[in-house]
This record gives structure tokens, C-alpha cells and sequence, in this order.
């Protein structure tokens, strides 16, 4: 499926550290927009129906046995008919040589061909997941991530409700800050969505009445993230008197984002309220339902067991 986003090839090179045995023009820039992989095993025999020429090519030791099987006649109309079409490169796995009617038409048709040493499942595996992560359905938020206990939690609200301001605390208390003022979401597979800031300003969070400090320099490396899952959603807002609020976290909230739906809490805020200790606890608590713990459902239980065993003495009575 080909996406709103791309890769430059030349990044993908560089972080596969892929060969270069024949580059064609531009090829560095060639935009990659989709994360599918081929095998153009059908399209040697000379099978085209459904082919994409947008995915990205692969050969491996099955292709290569079978092309070294044939006459070099027929291994140059093999990749006559394959390199005839404008894909984006041709990547040899295992550190194998190419055949001399590949380059033959690599030159004709001005293609890209590249080599890795790894295996053809393991690499396909790898850059398909690389793929997917690139070139992902994404969106900006105005927020602020920090992981706590290693759960990502994505701080919502108004500007000037305090989101900064809790980072900080969280920071000195020993968690991670992974982006401020603005967050890049990207849809990682159909449930996990990951966060990290843009590149302009991550590390930096501001201060209302210090300005803008550097967190990695202040606080050390071990303050800051460059990605992370988001678990949670916490919606900072100002305490409302009269409005109700979840005592007991029995009902399960949800924000979506990107078609993720992802567990949230709405926490008021009003003077004297430790938010950094409410929100690590609600991290605390969101683990703890991940893993098939709900404290609220084992408190309406002790509850409800005490009043019927009340009620039960009371009939005895």
C-alpha cells in the first residue's frame, strides 16, 4: 500500500549499510513511499499481472538457482523484462555476485542495484519493519510525553495548565522525557502508536518564567528519550467546582488517535495538587491493568462480598 510519506533511498542504504554495485541517476533521492518487499520470483518466468513497480526488489538463493539453471539468453530476457520497469532498486542478498546480464541491463535501463550479506528472510524481515515504522499514518499533538516505569504517557491540555511544569517534576523523579509542546505520533502496526518530538526541539522544554532549558545537558542523558510507546492519556484540566469526577476508576475511558484507541484519564488541576505523583501513580495503575489487575474492580468486590455477607448475618438475625 503505497503511503502519503516516503524514504529516501540513499537513508535506507545508509541504514543497512547496503553496497552500491551499480547506482542510477538520482538514486539517493528516489522516494520509496511503499513498505512492501518483493520477490520477483513469478516475474523471471516472465509473469507481470499484479506486479508493482514501486516495491523495492529482491533476489535471493532460490532466484539465483533458478537463473543459474538457464542460458545466459534466457537470464538476459528475465531481467530485460524486469529491469524494463521503473522499480526503485534491486538488492542481492547473501553477498552473492551479481550475473553479468543483470548489470548488462542495470546499464541499459540506468537501474539501481544494491548487495547485503544477510540472509534474504532476515533482511526482508528488517527493512519491511523499518518500512512500516517510516512510512506510517502520523500526526502532531500539542502535548507533552515522558515514559514513567517505562509506560509512555501523553500530557493533554491547555496552554498554561501545567503540562510542562509536571515534565520537569517527573524528570527530577527519575523518569524520561521523550517530547514537549509538540509530539509526533506515528501508527506503528494497527494497536501501538510511538511518540517522539521533532527534531528541531527535542531534548528543549519550556519554563513559564525561566524559558527554555536544555533537559539532556541539565538533568544527563539519562533524562531523556528519543522515542516511545504511548500507554496512556492524561487530560491535564482546571479543577471545575460541581463537576464530577472518576472516584472510583471503575469506568474505562479511551482517546483515539489515528484509529488507536488508547486508555485516558482526565485529572483536574487546582493548587496544592501533586501532579507529577498522581500521574506516576495512574502509570503505576495502568501497568498494573495491563497485566489483569484492576484495583477498583477488586475494591467494588471487597465491597459488595462485605455488604452481602451484612446482609446474609442480618437474615440470620
Amino acid at each position: 500500500m503505497e503511503s502519503l510519506y516516503s524514504v529516501p533511498l540513499g537513508k535506507l542504504i545508509s541504514e543497512f549499510n547496503l553496497e552500491v554495485i551499480r547506482g542510477g541517476k538520482d538514486y539517493e533521492t528516489r522516494a520509496i513511499r511503499t513498505e512492501d518487499v518483493n520477490r520477483p520470483g513469478l516475474q523471471l518466468i516472465g509473469f507481470f499481472d499484479y506486479f508493482d513497480p514501486k516495491r523495492i526488489q529482491m533476489i535471493g538463493r532460490v532466484e539465483t538457482t533458478y537463473l543459474t539453471g538457464v542460458t545466459p539468453e534466457a537470464r538476459r530476457e528475465c531481467f530485460d523484462n524486469l529491469l524494463a520497469r521503473d522499480i526503485p532498486c534491486l538488492i542481492i542478498s547473501r553477498g552473492m555476485e551479481p550475473f553479468p546480464e543483470c548489470m548488462e541491463m542495470a546499464e541499459k535501463y540506468d537501474r539501481t542495484i544494491l548487495r547485503t550479506q544477510e540472509t534474504t528472510s532476515t533482511f526482508m524481515s528488517a527493512l519491511i519493519a523499518y518500512l512500516r515504522t517510516e512510512l506510517s499514518p502520523r500526526i502532531t499533538r500539542h502535548g507533552v510525553l515522558v515514559e514513567i516505569y517505562g509506560e509512555g504517557v501523553l500530557l493533554l491540555g491547555e496552554s498554561g495548565v501545567g503540562k510542562s511544569e509536571t515534565a520537569i517534576e517527573l524528570v527530577k523523579r527519575g523518569h524520561r522525557l521523550i517530547a514537549d509542546d509538540a509530539v509526533e505520533i506515528k501508527r506503528a502496526g494497527t494497536k501501538r502508536l510511538v511518540g517522539t518530538a521533532p527534531e528541531l526541539i527535542r531534548h528543549y522544554i519550556e519554563l513559564r518564567g525561566i524559558g527554555v532549558i536544555d533537559v539532556r545537558r541539565l538533568f544527563g542523558m539519562s533524562a531523556i528519550k528519543e522515542e516511545s510507546d504511548i500507554d496512556l492519556v492524561v487530560n491535564l484540566e482546571q479543577w471545575k467546582d460541581g463537576a464530577m469526577y472518576d472516584r472510583l476508576g471503575l469506568e474505562n475511558l479511551y482517546t483515539t488517535i489515528l484509529d488507536v484507541q488508547i486508555p485516558a484519564l482526565t485529572v483536574p488541576v487546582k493548587p496544592g495538587r501533586n501532579l507529577a505523583i498522581i500521574i506516576e501513580v495512574a502509570a503505576m495503575n495502568n501497568r498494573h491493568k495491563k497485566m489483569g489487575y484492576n484495583a477498583a474492580l477488586e475494591f467494588t468486590k471487597q465491597i459488595n462480598e462485605h455488604f452481602d455477607q451484612a446482609m446474609s448475618q442480618q437474615l440470620k438475625g
